[in-house]
């Protein structure tokens, strides 16, 4: 056996972060067009938020707003927070993650396993497994109530600079490496609107004539600027019923709505043509880009390139009423 190179053994998980593979689903899709989905899932947290997490907390350790062995607090849906655990483990801060009761119980499980403590709050408004910008809101107040108690650093993703500039630096030269600058979509749905705002301005930047498109939950499209008429729908983490403060408009050339019963059909889907076990907003991108390269505004070969934004392990099975 020859040695083994020295850049083949990570010094961490934080080195796993990042450069995930994309693969074209065409046994899903076989045109006109074609869509490649990034696999997130593949982070060591299991979702795109991995990116993030890492940006934000060395971010703060790097400008001195997190000192060595402090300790952090963040509100989450659960992805954020697992990544966030991956990264305070590794680098040794003390990680308390608050996340609505609504968010599936296999976030709070994920994010203890590495370490964090999961408060999880109960919910004002939504259900279990459909969680509101009140659910969330709640939760957000007893995150700000442990910080104003423990004096902890508050990574605040919904208005940090460096969660877009994750994106910027990472998931857009990425995708315009891996495809060969042949990208003529870009499509993500939208919480913190980090992943579209970063990876948008990088893609446009490279390609003016790209088009980027938002992912809305139907019922739920405030950037499209629809009234709200659905606020409980099964995207977590996504889709919350108010424009981001991160989200720049002039990055996006439009809206598309899907269906949870969308969402659902596409993440089935998904597993079995693809072989990839995916969450719901995953399901909900590649409804997407299967309506947008269906709707002849892009050309008839155009690539469109969107995420797999987390692992199905991530959720409770959905109730068989909503697959019928």
């Amino acid at each position: 056996m020859s040695p083994s190179k020295s850049d083949e053994i990570k010094a961490s998980a934080l080195e796993l972060i990042g450069n995930t593979p994309i693969v074209a689903l065409d046994r899903l899709y076989q045109g006109p067009g074609r869509i490649l989905a990034k696999c997130e899932f593949m982070n060591p947290g299991g979702s795109i938020k991995c990116r993030s997490a890492l940006y934000m907390i060395q971010t703060a350790r790097k400008n001195g707003d997190l000192k060595p062995g402090s300790p952090v607090v963040e509100v989450t849906s659960g992805n954020q927070g697992c990544g966030l655990a991956v990264v305070c483990a590794v680098l040794g801060h003390p990680l308390t993650l608050t996340m609505s009761k609504g968010n599936s119980v296999q976030r709070a499980i994920h994010m203890e396993a590495l370490g964090a403590k999961c408060v999880r709050v109960p919910q004002v408004e939504g259900t279990y497994g459909k969680v509101t910008l009140a659910d969330v809101e709640v939760a957000e107040s007893e995150g700000l109530r442990i910080v104003e108690e423990t004096g902890a650093f508050l990574v605040n993703q919904f208005h940090n600079d460096a969660n877009v500039t994750s994106h910027y630096e990472s998931t857009g030269p990425e995708i315009w490496r891996q495809t060969g600058g042949h990208v003529d979509a870009f499509i993500a749905t939208v919480g913190t609107a980090g992943t579209f705002t970063g990876t948008s301005k990088f893609l446009k930047e490279m390609n003016p004539e790209l088009q980027s498109f938002v992912v809305e939950p139907e019922g739920s499209e405030p950037i499209k600027g629809a009234p709200i008429t659905k606020v409980c729908h099964l995207l977590q983490g996504s889709g919350y019923g108010a424009v981001p403060s991160l989200f720049k408009f002039e990055y996006m050339d439009g809206t598309i709505s899907v269906t949870d019963e969308e969402a659902i059909y596409y993440k089935k889907l998904v597993g079995e043509k693809e072989g990839l076990y995916v969450g719901y907003t995953s399901g909900a991108n590649v409804a997407a880009a299967v309506k947008l390269l269906n709707s002849g505004k892009l050309p008839k070969n155009a690539w469109v390139v969107t995420m797999l934004n987390d692992t199905g392990l991530k959720y409770t099975p959905v109730p068989e009423e909503l697959t019928k």
